[in-house]
């Protein structure tokens, strides 16, 4: 099985469902700022409200983002066990 295979946009995460980032994409200055924010690959997140402008919760903060924020994020949905 090709690990990529199990990689969904963040957008498609539901509410109070976890994932790691594997992936941040993009124009580079959001790519960037994301990171700075601690979007970026490794980091494990929560989406607290899907939608067109979505909240995260990243090491304890919330995150407030846009879905025309010009970048692509793909995220590893963990499995509840």
């Amino acid at each position: 099985m090709n690990p990529q295979d199990d990689l969904l946009p963040l957008e498609y995460l539901g509410p109070n469902e976890w994932a790691d980032v594997a992936e941040v994409t993009g124009e580079v200055g959001w790519v960037r700022r994301l990171a700075e924010l601690g979007v970026a690959q490794g980091c494990r997140l929560c989406m607290l409200r899907p939608g067109a402008t979505c909240l995260l919760q990243i090491d304890g903060c919330r995150l407030c983002l846009r879905g025309d924020v010009g970048t692509q994020i793909l995220v590893r949905p963990l499995v509840a066990g």
